[in-house]
This record gives C-alpha cells, structure tokens and sequence, in this order.
C-alpha cells in the first residue's frame, strides 16, 4: 500500500512537470531555429532572448518567499503553480508572429519579444520555486531520490515529444502550422497541470499558518527585501553560500557544452548535421537512464545523496575530459561513448542535487530556499549560454586559434567548473546548515526589518 501511494504521488508531481518540458523544448529547439535558420533573424538577438529568461531566475527567491508567506485559500504552492503556469502557456500564442518580426528585424518585434521572454522569465520562477517548494514538503527524506529522478526523466521525456509533435505538425516552417503548433500549449500545460497539483498540497488553516509565522521575526515581503535577506544569509551562513556556488558551478559544468557540442563535431572533425545530431541522443539517453536506474537503487537502498552527486559529477568530469581529449588527439570515435557517460553522470547528478536542495531548507522557509537554489540554476544556466558563445568568439573568431585547440580548452574549462562544484560539496554539511540557520535566520531577518 505503501508503494502504491509513492507510485500514485510520483505520477501526479511528474505529470505537474510536463507542460514545462514541453514549453522549455519549443522554446530552445523550435522558436530559436525557426527564427534565425527559417526566418532570418539576426542570431544574437535570438540567442540572448532563450538565455534570457535563466538570469530572470533570480525572481525564484522572491516568490517562493512570498508564497511562504501568504497563501491563497491556505494554499502555499497551488496557486502559485496554477496561475504561473497558464501565464507562461499564454504567452506562445504569440511567439509565432512575434518570430515573423524578428525575421523582418522589425524594432518593434524585437521589444515585443524581450517584454513577452521576460514576462515568461518571471512566470516560470514563480513555478519553478513553487513545484520544487511543493515536492519538498510532499515527500519524504527516503522517497526523494526516487521522486526526483522520476520527475526529471518525465520532464526530458516531455521534451522529445514536444520535439516530435511539432514534426507532425510542421514538417516544414509555414506561419500557419507554427501557430497550430504553439496554439496546443495552453491545451497541454494546464490539463497536464491541473491533473497533477489539484489535491497534492494539504491545506493549512489560518491558525496553523500563524504559527508558522509567529516562530519567524516580522520581515520586508518587497522583492528588494527579499534579495537583501537572500544576500545576507549567504553572507551569515558558510553553508548556504557554499550551496549557492556548488549549484551554480555544477550547472556550469553541465550545459556549457550544450550550444557548442554540434558545432565542435562540424569545425574539428568536419561531421555533417545527421552525425552530429547523435551527440543530444548520447547524452540525453544516458541521463534518462542514469536518473532512472538511480531512482530504483534510491528506494531499495538508503545511499546519501551527497555520495551519488559526486559520483555524478566525476563521471561528467572524465568525460569532458575525453572529449577534450578527442580534440586534441583527432579521434571522433571517442565523443559518443563519452557522451553515454556524460550522460549517466548527469543523471546522477541532478537526481543527487536536487534531493539536496530540498534537504537544505527549513520549515517555514521552504519557498525562500529553494528560490535561492532556483536562482543559482539559472544563473549558472545563463552563464553557460554566454560563456561558450563568448569562448567560441574569443578563442577562434578573434584570437585566431585551431579550432581543435580551442574547443579542447573550453571542454578542459566545463570539466574544472564541475571539479571545483564538487570540492565545494565536500565541505557542506546539510545538518549544520539546519543548526546554524535556525539561530542565525532571526538575526538576518530583523537586521533585514531594521533596514
């Protein structure tokens, strides 16, 4: 009966989590080749717009704290998870003809489309702090591992369906098949949504919220506050600032090789788009298996998830190190059986790091954590975006070197970022973090009143 509760519960929070693969996946894949390679826009433009929306991410503490402290009909994540989520829907019924003006490098379009990506930005930081802080306080220390992995393999998994929907229905680029393609998202979003969150989150009555609040000090609820609170805990609590920094670079040392990877096989080894189409499968397949068969082991044995992030993360950190080294030595044959086990370590990884995040949060605090956490991703996400394009320009644009030696360098630079991530876990210890938060919050908290 047990198993059958974790299995219910797991199938309800994954399927909350479709509808953001499948807008992540139209956002990436399908917005950004339509625009530049269909409609001619200027790439920069449109590559800063997909990056945008990860340094918006910031807006993650804000919400989650704010969701902490005021629920809705004494619902803290719900609403929350509701009305970001058919916010962020909406906005595609736009992005079709918002593509057009980009491909016309229309002025107006270009602002529209910052407005429209920022207001997605600020929409998917409500949800992002809200589903996390949700699946934090509806599962147990034992099932997290398994919760976890599930809920990450879906949200890939949505992607490639998001992929091959838009196929179907847009074998080739007509203003009218991409506004049917983008007119399904709401469709798909909130039915996926509604199935998921409705009944998952137990209600709190006013009395039971008050006395959350009351073991907490009366605090600034503006958005400045909020950082500033977010700010001086890092600042106050060694550990926090270290998870802070582990989460940031471990992104980092995932995705920097997510938008050079096709063009490193094409500019060192002269691969065509088919072949090098192979290396998102490598990667993605062994991550999907790697969260996956992480996820049995988790709710079979008790394993602690600082062990699997490492583990994870080395296994990253040998492969990029290969791939650099298939650079430097010329040899092709080695990128795809790096990438299967770059893969399997991301797997493991973010089964492993996100289980931390929710470890690393307190009662009461929940939506304030994991919207710190939530901004160290996307910051680390929008770093990796503009890193590599800024390496790929600077190393062979500008400074002129080889192409094998530079991106040999770059994938050497993506496997230090994740080496040094992992020095910085080895230190953080999730129950100090608890001991030392719980005295040191009210201080951090009334200086914040005080200011």
């Amino acid at each position: 009966m047990a198993l059958l509760r974790l299995l219910i519960k797991t199938i309800r929070l994954s399927t909350m989590r479709i509808g953001a693969g499948w807008m992540f996946a139209l956002l990436t894949f399908n917005f950004n080749r339509i625009t530049i390679a269909d409609l001619g826009a200027i790439a920069v433009i449109v590559t800063s717009l997909i990056g945008m929306h990860h340094f918006i991410s910031f807006f993650q503490v804000y919400w989650g704290r704010l969701a902490d402290r005021y629920p809705i009909f004494g619902y803290r994540r719900t609403p929350y998870i509701l009305v970001s989520s058919l916010v962020a829907s909406l906005i595609f019924l736009f992005l079709p003809s918002i593509a057009i003006g980009l491909g016309q490098r229309d002025l107006l379009a270009t602002i529209e489309a910052f407005l429209f990506i920022g207001l997605f930005g600020v929409a998917m930081a409500m949800n992002g702090s809200s589903s996390n802080a949700l699946m934090a306080e509806v599962t147990t220390d034992k099932e997290r591992g398994f919760v976890v992995a599930v809920i990450w393999a879906t949200v890939i998994i949505s992607g490639i369906v998001s992929a091959g929907v838009s196929r179907v229905l847009m074998p080739v680029y007509s203003p009218e098949a991409m506004q049917q393609l983008y007119n399904l998202t709401p469709i798909v979003v909130m039915s996926t949504v509604l199935l998921g969150v409705i009944g998952m989150e137990r209600r709190i009555t006013r009395e039971q919220h008050a006395a959350i609040l009351a073991e907490q000090p009366t605090e600034s609820a503006s958005p400045l506050g909020t950082f500033r609170v977010a700010k001086q805990l890092m600042a106050a609590n060694p550990h926090v600032r270290g998870f802070f920094f582990f989460v940031l670079l471990g992104i980092l040392g995932i995705f920097l090789q997510d938008a050079i990877l096709e063009p490193f096989g094409a500019e060192v080894f002269g691969m065509t788009q088919a072949q090098t189409a192979r290396f998102q499968q490598a990667w993605g397949a062994g991550a999907l298996l790697g969260m996956l068969a992480i996820g049995i082991i988790c709710s079979i044995f008790s394993i602690p998830k600082k062990l699997i992030t490492i583990i994870g993360g080395l296994g990253i950190v040998g492969s990029l190190l290969t791939i650099a080294f298939s650079a430097f030595a010329h040899r092709p044959e080695l990128i795809v059986p790096s990438l299967i086990v770059m893969g399997l370590g991301i797997g493991l990884f973010d089964v492993g790091a996100l289980s931390l995040m929710m470890d690393m949060t307190l009662e009461g605090q929940a939506g304030l954590y994991m919207g710190i956490w939530g901004m160290a991703q996307g910051f680390g996400n929008g770093f990796a975006n503009v890193l590599s394009g800024a390496f790929h320009t600077l190393f062979i644009e500008i400074g002129g070197m080889t192409p094998t030696f530079a991106y040999g360098l770059i994938f050497s630079f993506e496997a230090a970022m994740m080496g040094l991530a992992i020095l910085i876990l080895r230190r953080i210890s999730v129950q100090e973090f608890k001991g030392l938060t719980r005295r040191e919050i009210g201080t951090v908290l009334a200086m914040d009143t005080a200011g």
